[in-house]
């Protein structure tokens, strides 16, 4: 018998890897044949072939996130959360060998299985994250229609008195033919995959359909479509319906077409009629209201408005807020209206811009790390993204994300009373070197002036830290002057990237086989201070913060005794990994009820783009699901013990 698996964790890393573990020694230890795929931070690893597939008796699915199951059309399929791939993985194993699994069938769910797409995550709003999952997909319709459009305007329009206009003989009125084309699905899409969010592949064509409609005024009696705005009712609506209807229990001869068309027929039919009879007017109307008064914004308002959008995109510079004025401009561009995703698409550039050149204008203020993110900063802003300044934003919040709002904030105001205007839901130099913005002299002349805001309020308001930053325990000695002032017997190694086994990561000095500490917090603070001891730290408080922000998105005890806090930090100069044994154990709201008396900490860079600290996490997790391992760990009673069996974890 063969048998895959899946395992995944929200955030990817212990429990996916302790699940996959116990999975591979249960199926050992029972004879069977398994194969199993790890949907991890590090990405999906031992990705299954349609060979596998096709010869697999069933599938066992551990996740807590949602998992792709349409691979999987006509095989056994047991689903259930990672917790029990890691507990209960011969009761799972055993549910495929009886044959208890249900048969999968397409879009469909069965009892046991997670509710897909349009379960609730925690942590995240709901109504938000089915927004977003629209907003996505609807993103690459836009930059399609408006670059087209922009394009065969720059280079096949000629000037009339009622502007740019290409002539209908022209190859260059077909360019712009297909950019319309492109831009009429904006909404269609928008709707179709904010119910496909909701109720996964049946939602998909009823939100089309009620997104079409939402886009056709004609259907209503009215002039003009409710646009952008109906498209997110309509797309609720079909979504929410779709799912009403999945959980109506029907005959097993009906089900093989309730997905494809029980489902779809029904809720297409159920959006259009609410929409058509009762919703598509009113919204209509507001929405052209609320175009129109966009459209005439003159003097002082239209500045509120570039104001507020600027401030809005450089608050969380890609978050939820950031997306709402993102989402805002973008349906404007639908609208005709690009004089409001121009100021947005100047705000977008300016704070990672703007950081780089801070770093450029005085080193001083800033960490030879940060000196280096700089470069990237710069040049991520030049293709508007403005996440390269979250780096920043992460060590300094006060002084950065302040100064990056008054930089996107005059930006943007420059923008809006120039009529910069931009035909690309996207910003920074990038769309006004492809032609796609209006006005471009001055949309240059926005983003360079708000660049220049942000990087002389944040360095007037930061302090000097120097180009190195001191050691702890020696005010104004640089890193590469007290490299030989190791205490003796430290077996710390240099660091070197490509090393992924534990024992490159620590050293005797990170090891404390008796922990004093009788609580979590304290336990943290006695393992930081061995890193602190070893140079490894800028701000031991900011790293206590980073793990302390980990441990209130969920619990790092992963139970068996075992927990693993860990962080990024941009006051981290180094990977390392500490040890630490308490015998007696701490209470860390392990999963499985069990005291930590073995914790691992894993501190790594903010900077860092590698994987390494997952690699470490995913073997760290792998060898501490054997249990005679666990066991030497808990009875070591000197470091130099300690030190050489964690050696063992490669």
């Amino acid at each position: 018998m063969k048998i895959l698996a899946i395992t995944s964790c929200p955030n990817g890393i212990a429990h996916t890897y302790m699940a996959a573990e116990n999975l591979q020694k249960a199926a050992d230890a029972m004879g069977i044949d398994i194969k199993i795929e790890t949907q991890g931070s590090i990405g999906v690893e031992n990705e299954f072939t349609q060979a596998d597939i096709d010869s697999a008796d069933g599938i066992i699915i551990a996740a807590d996130k949602t998992v792709n199951k349409e691979r999987f059309v006509g095989k056994p399929l047991t689903a259930v959360g990672v917790q029990q791939g890691i507990n209960a993985p011969e009761q799972l194993i055993q549910r495929i060998v009886d044959g208890q699994a249900s048969i999968h069938e397409e879009s469909g769910q069965h009892a046991g299985e997670d509710a897909g797409s349009g379960s609730g995550g925690k942590g995240q709003n709901a109504f938000y994250r089915h927004l977003m999952n629209g907003v996505s997909y609807m993103i690459p319709f836009i930059v399609i229609g408006g670059l087209l459009i922009a394009i065969s305007l720059t280079l096949g329009g000629t000037s009339t008195p009622e502007g740019i206009q290409i002539p209908e003989d022209s190859f260059w009125k077909t360019i712009e033919n297909i950019g319309a084309a492109s831009f009429s699905f904006m909404v269609p899409i928008l709707a179709g995959f904010i119910a496909m969010s909701i109720a996964d592949r049946p939602g998909l064509a009823p939100g089309m359909v009620g997104g079409y409609i939402a886009m056709n005024g004609s259907f209503y009696g009215s002039e003009a479509g409710a646009g952008f705005l109906g498209g997110i009712i309509a797309g609720f609506i079909a979504g929410y319906i779709a799912l009403w209807i999945k959980k109506i229990k029907v005959p097993s001869v009906v089900q093989p077409i309730m997905p494809i068309i029980i489902i779809p027929v029904l809720a297409s039919l159920a959006v259009g009629l609410i929409f058509v009879t009762v919703v598509g007017a009113p919204v209509a109307q507001i929405f052209e209201s609320l175009t129109n008064w966009l459209q005439n914004m003159q003097g002082t308002s239209s500045i509120l408005l570039a104001l507020i959008l600027g401030g809005m995109i450089a608050f969380d510079m890609g978050g939820p807020v950031n997306k709402v004025a993102f989402l805002f401009g973008s349906a404007m561009i639908a609208e005709g209206n690009y004089e409001i995703m121009g100021p947005i698409a100047v705000a977008i550039a300016v704070p990672p811009i703007g950081m780089g050149i801070a770093t450029f204008l005085n080193r001083r203020k800033f960490a030879a790390t940060e000196v280096e993110t700089g470069k990237a900063s710069f040049t991520m802003g030049l293709f508007g993204i403005t996440e390269g300044a979250i780096p920043f934003a992460a060590q300094d919040p006060f002084r950065v994300i302040p100064s990056n709002m008054l930089g996107a904030m005059v930006g943007a105001v420059i923008a809006m009373m120039s009529g910069v205007g931009d035909r690309v839901a996207h910003g920074g130099p990038i769309v006004g070197v492809l032609g796609a913005v209006d006005n471009v002299l001055m949309f240059f002349v926005a983003i360079i002036a708000g660049s220049f805001v942000t990087a002389i309020t944040v360095n007037l308001l930061k302090k000097e830290v120097g180009a190195e930053p001191a050691l702890a325990g020696v005010p104004g000695k640089a890193a590469d002057e007290r490299k030989e002032e190791k205490p003796a017997g430290s077996q710390q190694p240099e660091p070197e990237s490509e090393n992924t086994d534990l024992h490159s990561l620590t050293n005797k000095n990170l090891i404390q086989v008796n922990v004093e500490a009788e609580t979590k917090e304290q336990t943290i603070d006695e393992l930081i201070d061995l890193l602190a001891a070893e140079n490894v730290l800028t701000s031991r408080a900011d790293v206590k913060e980073a793990i302390l922000e980990r441990e209130a998105e969920g619990s790092t005890g992963i139970g068996m005794n075992i927990a693993i806090p860990h962080a990024k930090s941009t006051a981290v100069k180094e990977p390392r990994v500490v040890f630490g044994v308490k015998q007696e154990g701490v209470d860390w709201s392990s999963l499985d009820g069990t005291e930590a008396k073995l914790i691992f900490m894993i501190v790594v860079p903010k900077e860092s783009e590698g994987t390494q600290h997952l690699k470490i996490l995913q073997m760290l997790s792998r060898k501490l699901m054997d249990d005679q391992y666990r066991e030497q760990l808990l009875q070591v009673t000197s470091t130099d013990e300690a030190y050489e069996l964690l050696k063992e974890v490669k």
